[in-house]
């Protein structure tokens, strides 16, 4: 027995040394029986994998890594094949070309949970439940009409965020947390304005906050399934308690609102979204509308992307202002003379403000709030940039190189929203060179109205407020990587009344 102990080492070498020989010949004869061969890449450990794919500079990582092995090279970590695209050409047969071969998702174990098992349209698979959903969710709830509908919602509370900064003029404040605090009010006014027990939107937020916690973590589970029954770090159970609570509220909301039959949200002659939803349900045409999809329309799509996403952008497009007077500027000349100084910005300015829509832009495309897009996997083997990308890989599109690319854009590494006042460029990717919400049948389908928020909401902080930093404080652009790219040094700044009128800001 002893003698046996003794061995275990020997004998685990020997396993791992089999398994990788065995997996080198794999590859060897794969690539030489006429088929296209695997992108190339780096060499990772046997069973773990390239486990440098797990930094915090992912984003970085990946483009050095390209000019090693190429504009489409593999890693393996884990379990898992990921294939990186790093520019315009091969990404536009991903997201153009063989868009329908591409267009399938493979959730992480804590967004799928939350999903109530990917029933959303951010993680659900290309086919006919998908397809539904998002028409109904781009044709129906974000319609013009609806947006029209529920345009009191995000003025109420972008209104109460600049009374808020004005009662902390002079102070430091920190602008993800206001810009979050803002998104997360509006959203869940548009959510449920109309229902009774308001106590619960402080409770959804919290669990909110937890939840976007937890998929930002990085889950060994996702690398390894056959380990995802133990659920070593206890990710999954507490984004299922997670859900339950959130199941709870959303449960007792919509029971409150079929039971009242929305005699209250008639009254008010406005509809929020959770009754825009109720109403489609009620409706023939969308009778494969479920209860369980409204949940997880409203979780997802509605909050924990779009709060996170816009709340980002904000800060790196407040960042980027501040540390330019000439942008600065131009910014505030823009607002005196849409808006005016006797005035407040309101959404019917903001298609009028061309060049913040620039500034916006150039934000994006430097400080891609999500570098890498969601991951897609293909249905079936294809064939990428010659090489083959197997069935269920995952394909990760680097929209931090493509958007830095200097074959694509001049002098790159520069801020310079110009390009954009002069290059109409929108958010629908039909240009490869910019997409940051995507391309092709995966485009985020909430562009309209993120757009519209964050106009509405830099537009209003930079109309109302001037901004400086803290004594002694330098500004600070380096990126942090996480479930998006943020800054690493979160922005404060101080806010001085801008206009005379003290009455704009109550």
């Amino acid at each position: 027995m002893e003698l046996f102990i003794d061995l275990i080492p020997a004998l685990i070498t020997i396993l791992l040394v089999t398994f990788a020989i065995v997996w080198y010949k794999l590859a060897i004869n794969a690539s030489s029986n006429g088929e296209p061969p695997l992108p190339p890449g780096p060499r990772g450990f046997p069973i773990v994998g390239y486990l440098p794919f797990l930094s915090h500079d992912r984003h970085k990582q990946f483009t050095e890594m390209a000019r090693t092995y190429g504009p489409i090279f593999k890693i393996r970590v884990g379990s898992k094949l990921h294939v990186v695209v790093n520019n315009l050409e091969l990404a536009r047969e991903v997201v153009r070309d063989q868009d329908d071969i591409f267009a399938n998702r493979k959730a992480p174990i804590a967004a799928a949970t939350s999903t109530y098992g990917g029933q959303d349209i951010v993680w659900s698979n290309n086919n006919s439940y998908w397809r539904n959903l998002r028409k109904i969710f781009v044709h129906e709830v974000l319609s013009n009409k609806n947006l029209e509908a529920t345009s009191s919602f995000r003025r109420d509370e972008v209104r109460k965020t600049v009374k808020k900064v004005y009662g902390r003029i002079g102070t430091a404040i920190d602008i993800n947390e206001i810009s979050f605090t803002t998104e997360a009010n509006v959203l869940t006014s548009m959510i449920w304005e109309n229902t009774k027990d308001r106590d619960l939107a402080a409770e959804f937020q919290r669990i909110v906050y937890g939840m976007v916690a937890l998929i930002s973590t990085h889950n060994v589970s996702d690398l390894f399934p056959s380990l995802a029954r133990f659920d070593l770090q206890g990710i999954d159970r507490k984004m299922k308690k997670q859900l339950e609570e959130l199941d709870r509220i959303f449960t007792s909301i919509i029971d409150d609102r079929l039971d009242l039959k929305s005699k209250k949200a008639e009254d008010a002659g406005k509809k929020d979204f959770l009754q825009i939803l109720l109403d489609l349900k009620e409706e023939k045409k969308a009778t494969s509308f479920s209860i369980t999809q409204i949940k997880a329309l409203l979780v997802v799509s509605s909050v924990l992307k779009r709060t996170e996403t816009t709340t980002t952008l904000i800060e790196w497009a407040m960042a980027e202002i501040m540390q330019d007077d000439n942008i600065m500027t131009k910014v505030q000349e823009e607002l005196i003379e849409v808006v005016g100084l006797n005035n407040i910005v309101e959404e019917s300015h903001l298609s009028k403000l061309e060049y913040l829509d620039a500034v916006i832009k150039e934000t994006f495309r430097l400080h891609p709030v999500v570098p890498f897009l969601i991951p897609r996997t293909p249905s079936k083997s294809c064939e990428v940039g010659g090489y083959i990308v197997p069935k269920d890989s995952i394909i990760l599109l680097n929209t931090w190189a493509i958007h830095r690319d200097p074959r694509y854009w001049d002098n790159p590494l520069k801020f310079s929203p110009e390009r954009f006042v002069t290059n109409k460029m929108d958010y629908k990717g039909n240009n490869v060179t910019f997409m940051p919400f995507g391309s092709g049948r995966r485009l985020c389908p909430g562009v309209p109205l993120a757009e519209k928020m964050l106009m509405y909401v830099l537009a209003s902080l930079l109309h109302s407020f001037d901004w400086s930093l803290p004594n002694g404080e330098e500004h600070d652009l380096v990126e942090k990587f996480g479930i998006t790219l943020k800054k690493r040094k979160p922005l404060v700044a101080i806010p001085f009344q801008r206009l005379s009128n003290v009455g704009l800001y109550m």
